[in-house]
């Protein structure tokens, strides 16, 4: 066998002097061989460092593939990052096997790796929605047994278990704090595009808070940006403003990482600041960022735990589960409002 190649069965049943068949029945424990001959064949597997491939198996025999399919929209996005550690922890212990793609936002690019995981039968599909996109191609995957299990966004056209954040009241939350520190013009900046849930949802949320507290919702503070630098020129034209805000809520976390580089450039220190969803070194910042703090190690879990569920024959009705948020009180939420440059 050439050195740079991979071993093959062949080559297992080569090394013994058996058929591929008796190699086959010992590998996956479906027929009689005599004892000696199974340990000869282990042996021959060990000594050659042969791996089995599985996925081949499986669309031979007609049965799953031991991996869980997850679509995840930016694997830089630490958020994300979290929720798949969780779902990889969760599914191990079953002997499951995590494989991720990034659909980077395009409902095109979501579909295309979907259907990859289909054809390599995973046990679980999870998602996170991109915009636009049409869920309705999996139904008959749905209604065949397979586990679909969407993440932080509700999929469309498909009736099958989501798990998100309360991101409405986790928004009116942090927004309501604001405002109990004597703030009433608080700039909203939110991610794109519009019609993201998480964004629509925390949205709905700021404005609940502004209501609640009597202020009118004033279009001109709410801006929109999807990365780092997008959100710090958003921050700049809202604080340029005649009439500027004197708090800001970020959307997201990246959001929050431009609102962070743009007040440090401007050294605008009398800006109050709450962000939805924790950034890393949040502590270390000065001052302190106060979140609205998300649990993604709990989504994750949630979501494995559903989609097991639905593995092992749970055929309930699908449903939603909401993991909830808290705020987090560091320091930038918490500057008075009487502070003006």
């Amino acid at each position: 066998m050439a050195a740079n190649r991979r071993p093959t069965l062949a080559d297992v049943a080569q090394e013994v002097g058996v058929s591929a068949k008796t190699v086959s029945r010992v590998l996956n424990g479906d027929g009689p061989v005599s004892p000696q001959t199974r340990e000869q064949i282990l042996a021959a597997v060990a000594k050659l460092n042969f791996q089995p491939n599985l996925m081949a198996r499986n669309i031979r025999v007609g049965g799953p593939d031991t991996t869980v399919g997850l679509v995840i929209p930016d694997l830089g996005n630490p958020f994300f990052g979290a929720v798949a550690g969780s779902i990889e922890d969760t599914v191990r212990d079953r002997g499951l096997t995590l494989l991720m793609g990034s659909s980077a936002d395009d409902p095109h690019r979501e579909r295309e790796l979907t259907e990859k995981f289909l054809a390599r039968r995973v046990s679980i599909l999870m998602l996170v929605p991109s915009v636009g996109a049409d869920h309705s191609h999996l139904k008959p995957h749905r209604a065949g047994g397979l586990p679909v299990v969407f993440i932080d966004r509700p999929g469309m056209s498909l009736a099958a278990d989501s798990v998100v954040s309360s991101n409405r009241a986790g928004a009116h939350d942090g927004v309501s704090h604001l405002i109990a520190h004597g703030h009433r013009r608080i700039g909203f900046i939110g991610d794109l595009p519009p019609n993201l849930y998480t964004r629509r949802e925390r949205l709905k949320g700021y404005r609940s808070a502004l209501e609640e507290a009597g202020l009118t919702y004033d279009r001109s503070l709410v801006a929109n940006a999807h990365s780092q630098n997008t959100a710090a020129s958003a921050t700049s034209q809202l604080l340029d403003q005649a009439n500027p805000p004197t708090a800001l809520f970020a959307g997201n976390n990246m959001v929050a990482l431009g609102i962070i580089t743009e007040l440090s450039r401007s050294k605008r220190k009398d800006i109050a600041f709450v962000a939805f969803d924790d950034v890393p070194l949040a502590e270390v910042l000065e001052p302190a960022l106060t979140v609205v703090a998300q649990n993604p190690e709990e989504i994750g879990r949630a979501a494995a735990v559903a989609a097991l569920a639905r593995l092992d024959g749970d055929r309930s009705r699908a449903r939603t589960i909401t993991v909830p948020t808290r705020l987090i009180i560091r320091g930038s939420g918490e500057r008075s409002a009487t502070i003006r440059r």
